[in-house]
């Protein structure tokens, strides 16, 4: 999968080893007792290669089945978003999205140049049959995939905001739309009717949304909406909004984490917005990357229970009536929680600053890292194959775990 760069980048790596083949638009093989240099070979071009240049924007890659990992190369991209459509897997990535096939190994980029308003993708999904996709900044794409055109929603439709985190469809039929400027409602999910069109924001909701900046939509066990924002989780239930932050259980307190914050480069030195929250919480004082009040991640599980990844507060767990948190003291590998994630047989598992990790049954995690076969350590995107199979995004690539 490449979208800058002039090639496509992909090895395979064993369980538990750096034992790998590089392989480059084409098929290759590596002696599994080799080390990572020795192991490195360049197969030859599936395809005239693309001008000096100008980016590989097609393609087709291979990659051995028996190897336990394969990486993917994406270049200095982050990887958002992966979502899993049957044999197809969908990578949105700051570049771009990329659609790859699994049975042929042909991969498309779609980016700006094939109809996109922005190359930031955050969220990649599917209304009915088309693929969407938010952007940062071009607003709400839908693609037809029999004819790969699309089709935009943006301000002028009602979006609340060009920036698009996530998209929900309800069981009711209504769609939900993430943005930085509040949450959007489409009743019936009828996004051609701009009068179906609802904006949920902190001054409209009176506060039940504490933050205009929505991060991330879930519905709940009985058609509730829960709502990830930078500042605190809310929730939407027949027609009443609730709230709930760190002075009400969000997030593990910083005396229990502060040993352990990875990042020091503060956003709320650089931001007055950043800094407003900081202060707001009383933390102006606190110079590294915590606030335990923005949701960077959430997910429901099947028993209703929300699940919210912090910025530097680790993991919070809330049943709807009390909070329980999960940092590097009880077993995380970090305590940014950038990705959560449930497969299709109800583990929960966590991507963070220093590793990926997984819920085990009865408590406590176990944990992955590059070691094990992580293209990085960083991972801030999941999705699960129906075969079990595991695809985890990074900062420049993207590893696919086989069961």
């Amino acid at each position: 999968m490449g979208f800058k760069l002039p090639i496509v980048g992909l090895a395979v790596i064993g369980l538990g080893a750096a034992l790998a083949g590089t392989y480059q638009l084409g098929r290759s093989s590596a002696a599994a007792s080799a080390p990572p240099a020795a192991a490195t070979v360049v197969a030859q071009a599936a395809q005239p290669a693309a001008p000096q240049g100008e980016p590989q924007t097609a393609g087709k890659v291979g990659a051995d089945a028996s190897q336990k990992f394969t990486h993917f190369r994406v270049g200095n991209k982050n990887v958002k978003r992966i979502y899993v459509d049957g044999d197809t897997v969908w990578v949105g990535t700051s570049g771009g999205a990329v659609r790859y096939d699994t049975r042929t190994d042909e991969y498309k980029l779609f980016d700006a140049k094939s109809g996109l308003l922005s190359n930031g993708v955050f969220y990649v999904g599917r209304l009915g049959e088309k693929i969407t996709v938010g952007t940062y900044g071009g607003g709400l794409s839908l693609l037809d995939p029999k004819t790969e055109k699309w089709e935009t929603y943006n301000v002028p439709e009602g979006l609340g905001d060009a920036f698009v985190y996530d998209v929900v469809k309800a069981k009711n039929g209504d769609v939900w739309v993430a943005t930085w400027s509040g949450v959007n409602r489409i009743r019936g999910g009828d996004l051609g009717d701009r009068s179906k069109w609802d904006l949920h924001t902190v001054e409209s909701t009176k506060g039940g949304l504490p933050n205009d900046w929505v991060y991330g939509l879930a519905e709940g066990k009985n058609g509730e909406i829960w709502l990830a924002t930078e500042g605190g989780l809310s929730r939407y239930k027949d027609g009443q909004w609730q709230a709930w932050n760190h002075a009400k259980g969000l997030g593990a307190a910083y005396e229990k984490v502060k040993n352990d914050i990875a990042f020091t480069n503060d956003p709320s030195k650089v931001s007055e917005h950043h800094a407003k929250q900081k202060q707001e919480m009383g933390l102006q004082d606190v110079n590294v990357a915590y606030n335990p009040n923005y949701i960077v991640s959430m997910v429901v599980d099947a028993e209703g229970v929300v699940w919210a990844g912090t910025w530097g507060g680790g993991l919070s767990r809330f049943d709807g009536k009390a909070w329980t948190h999960y940092t590097v003291a009880e077993g995380l590998p970090g305590n940014h929680v950038f990705m959560l994630h449930i497969d299709p047989k109800g583990v929960l598992w966590i991507g963070t600053n220093n590793g990926l990790a997984r819920f085990k049954e009865g408590g406590g995690f176990s944990v992955m890292t590059t070691t094990d076969g992580l293209f990085a350590n960083t991972v801030f995107s999941m999705a699960t194959a129906r075969d079990g199979t595991l695809w985890i995004g990074s900062f420049g690539g993207v590893a696919k775990i086989k069961p």
